[in-house]
């Protein structure tokens, strides 16, 4: 009885000091915009791990206020972590998205169904090209509640690669009664202008390198919290091993398919004569390779050999020191790491750009 209580004291307190959560003391999630970049952390904790950078613009849900310093929330991909609670960073009270127009709409790319509108949802399905789908709601800008032509309802994302919106009524416009024409005087004739070349356009520049590696860490970072499994199904995307996760982002975003594992990956990047094992000097989207782990000390890998060591693990490096990837169910799948001053970067081998 006394935690029940207490319960519902936190709940009261919460909602009423986050405008937009008071109409429900019980009220567990609530909106809010990132104002300033704001460290995204798996506890609340200056000193725990940065999951990623929030940036300004970045929409939120908030689960919990945790404490007069600390909230826990949700972001776009449905990664759940821990934020500053200051004004500086967050602002609270946003009203919800308004729901999409019902409608028909039609699958342009096979796409994840989910029971969730999160990256991390339980999949029900694919969609697959072509299928159709009613609309029936939109929960928030990366979202579409659906129902298929099998009477299923979940989620889709709402982004147009995936999703086309049809059949929405456009309003007549109310016909603006033509004016009476006033007779114009007749113009004295003017000297034809003669005419000026045309320049030829020029040709249209190949996407940077940078252009496509963002593309790659775009298409991976839709997948952050997909569970962990060792020797993944390569044509699922219900798990992924680290090497799998990394062919199946190259592969959404660039239609570029990579070797299977790990080892292979990294004599494909080594053959593209690009490699660096000064992690300091890859740049953002190039894959980074590990040796097995032996501790948490320097010193456990002092005298390695970076071309000579088995790789056992493999990431996509984010710049300032983050990387992307999967290597554990307990570290709960697919996320972000900082590698700096820990095993991470004491077990890096080599890296480079598969581009």
């Amino acid at each position: 009885m006394k935690r029940g209580v207490i319960g519902l004291l936190s709940s009261l307190l919460f909602a009423s000091a986050i405008p937009g959560l008071a109409s429900a003391a019980t009220a567990s999630a609530g909106t809010a915009d990132v104002v300033a970049t704001v460290s995204f952390r798996d506890q609340p904790s200056t000193s725990s791990n940065v999951i990623r950078y929030l940036k300004q613009g970045d929409p939120i849900t908030l689960l919990q206020k945790v404490n007069d310093y600390w909230y826990k929330v949700e972001d776009r991909t449905g990664s759940v972590g821990y934020v500053s609670s200051s004004a500086k960073y967050i602002r609270v009270g946003q009203a919800p998205a308004s729901p999409a127009p019902g409608g028909n709409a039609s699958i342009v790319s096979s796409v994840n169904f989910r029971q969730t509108p999160s990256a991390s949802g339980a999949q029900i399905r694919f969609l697959k090209k072509g299928e159709r789908v009613t609309v029936t709601g939109q929960p928030n800008s990366y979202w579409y509640a659906v129902t298929d032509a099998n009477g299923v309802s979940g989620y889709v994302s709402a982004s147009s690669q995936y999703i086309k919106l049809e059949g929405l009524a456009t309003p007549t416009p109310t016909p603006t009664p033509k004016p009476i024409p006033t007779p114009k005087p007749t113009p004295a004739p003017t000297p034809m202008p003669k005419p000026t070349p045309t320049p030829t356009p020029a040709p249209t520049p190949a996407p940077s390198a940078n252009a496509s590696a963002e593309k790659a860490i775009s298409a991976g970072m839709k997948y952050l919290g997909t569970p962990y499994e060792f020797g993944s199904d390569r044509n699922s995307t219900k798990t992924f091993d680290c090497s799998a996760f990394i062919r199946q982002a190259f592969k959404d975003g660039l239609g570029m398919t990579l070797p299977a594992d790990s080892r292979q990956q990294a004599a494909y990047v080594k053959g593209k004569g690009n490699a660096t094992t000064d992690w300091h000097k890859l740049k953002r989207g190039d894959l980074m390779f590990f040796m097995d782990y032996k501790g948490t000390k320097a010193s456990n890998y002092a005298g390695k050999s970076p071309f000579g060591e088995r790789v056992s693990h493999a990431a996509i490096y984010l710049g300032n020191g983050q990387v992307l990837h999967t290597y554990s169910k307990a570290s709960g799948g697919v996320r972000v790491d900082s590698i700096e001053g820990k095993h991470w970067e004491y077990r890096f081998l080599y890296g480079g750009s598969a581009l």
